[in-house]
């Protein structure tokens, strides 16, 4: 009993052992959860590759820095909030190429205050929602292209205020914004900044002492509780497909992002977990740390993947187009890669980008090859190149044997290839019961045809043969052996 106990214990010091040697690189857990929703350590997908601050590339220290955004050429730009300017940086992040604190209007010289959301098109030009000048400001390198602001709508009462906070553009030219007290939805502005209307509006639920209390306070009252009423909406980024992405505030912690067809209705998907809103489970209490994730931006991807950042434990949850959850990385802390306040989230190539509004720098964190392997087969099967996709999924499973995805992704690949006995062991183990259904209904029905013949002689066979006892037993009971014999076995 005792030897047992041992290599018992040896046993779980070697697996935790072997865990702590994998992971000790990263300055903080990464993992996933299992069909059963408990939480599973995995390999870091990402780790920390460098911290860059306005020192760093002597553009001064920034304050307060509240978005970014990664233009066509790869240029990266820091909505340096507190300072009333945004700052366009190198692709490695290492050289201060532009600042813009100022621009021309029409012959006068004019300014930021308090810009707090960026986005850059394809063509270069940047859109800076410049909240306290109640408007969204496009430049084209430091020239004016355009300005938008006192939006009219019979949608709008007479006394709004435009307080934009976050801002993105399509491929048309229409400009999303996010704006401050504004539950309606994401305000949607043509290509020449006059306002259309409102996308992909959330049913707002108030709870009754909301209602009491907006009935007993005065108009003035009601008025200044609207602007400061915390928005629905946190973040907007427009995919390359022209679906916008755009992340929530999600109280119960069920979906904190949507995704938008032209229409503004939410078609995205849900993966086995059914959850979109970074951790499945969360701890009670009133704490900082207890509660949902609460979910500040969205990044969309290549090949459908997405990305969210939760400031509440700072961590960056990542899903395929089927919504399912591919890894998490990232932590708050005081450590190298963690962050302080975490506001805003980037991509460029196989780096991801955070920006951390507290300690004023943006974090780069770099794919390892767990991460590398797992975006690679993720973007195959997205764009139909299930063969290669396989084996990028078997790569995964060396590093990762528990990961259920990459099971069924390899099963699924093996399903579209009409192979439905590998397809079945592999959707077991991803435990995938939809598709190892259906892998089941092609197996069973390419065995019964191909089998077909053999089953049909067999039943025959059968058929004969119990006939055949059935005229047996009647002669042997009434020693009948002409046609009537045979006609009674058939009417018994």
């Amino acid at each position: 009993m005792r030897k047992k106990l041992a290599a018992f214990a040896f046993a779980v010091f070697f697996i935790f052992a072997s865990q702590v040697t994998a992971f000790a690189q990263a300055p903080y857990d990464s993992y996933n959860y299992d069909h059963y929703e408990n939480l599973v350590f995995t390999p870091a997908a990402y780790l920390p590759e460098i911290g860059i601050s306005g020192m760093d590339v002597g553009a001064g220290a920034f304050k307060n820095p509240q978005d970014m955004a990664v233009g066509p050429d790869g240029h990266v730009y820091v909505a340096d909030t507190g300072n009333n300017r945004i700052v366009e940086l190198s692709e490695d992040m290492r050289e201060c190429l532009a600042i813009y604190d100022s621009f021309d209007n029409n012959g006068s010289s004019d300014s930021f205050a308090n810009p707090t959301g960026i986005d850059v098109t394809s063509d270069g030009v940047l859109y800076v929602a410049d909240t306290d000048h109640e408007r969204i400001v496009a430049l084209d390198h430091g020239t004016l292209v355009k300005v938008i602001e006192d939006p009219e709508s019979e949608m709008l009462s007479d006394d709004y205020v435009f307080f934009p906070l976050k801002v993105c553009v399509d491929y048309a030219g229409r400009v999303y914004a996010v704006a401050r007290g504004m539950f309606q939805g994401i305000m949607v502005f043509d290509e020449q900044g006059s306002f259309t209307g409102f996308f992909g509006t959330i049913n707002v639920q108030i709870s009754a002492w909301q209602k009491i209390w907006r009935k007993l306070s005065t108009q003035a009252q009601r008025q200044r509780q609207a602007l400061f009423i915390p928005t629905e909406f946190t973040g907007v980024d427009a995919a390359s497909d022209g679906f916008i992405f755009a992340s929530n505030k999600d109280p119960e912690g069920v979906q904190a992002v949507r995704r938008l067809n032209p229409k503004g209705e939410d078609v995205i998907k849900r993966g086995k977990l059914n959850n979109l809103s970074g951790d499945v489970f969360f701890s009670g209490g009133s704490g900082a740390y207890t509660g949902p994730s609460v979910i500040v931006d969205v990044k969309s991807r290549q090949g459908g993947i997405y990305s969210l950042l939760d400031s509440r434990r700072g961590r960056i949850f990542t899903y395929d187009h089927e919504g399912n959850l591919l890894y998490v990385f990232g932590g708050l802390g005081a450590q190298e890669g963690t962050f302080r306040i975490p506001s805003a989230i980037e991509s460029s190539g196989s780096r991801m980008m955070v920006l951390d509004s507290y300690r004023c720098e943006i974090l780069a964190f770099e794919a390892t090859e767990y991460g590398l392997l797992i975006n690679e087969a993720t973007e195959l099967r997205f764009s139909g190149d299930e063969a290669q996709a396989v084996e990028k999924w078997k790569e995964v499973l060396k590093l990762n044997e528990a990961f259920e995805l990459a099971n069924s992704g390899i099963g699924k690949a093996y399903l579209t290839a009409g192979d439905n006995v590998l397809a079945m062991k592999h959707l077991k183990l991803g435990m995938n019961r939809h598709y190892y259904s259906i892998a089941f209904k092609r197996y069973r029905n390419d065995w019964l045809s191909a089998n077909f013949q053999w089953i049909m002689t067999a039943v025959l066979l059968l058929v004969v043969a119990i006939i055949a006892v059935r005229v047996w037993i009647a002669k042997k009971k009434g020693g009948q052996s002409d046609d009537s014999s045979v006609d009674e076995v058939f009417q018994g």
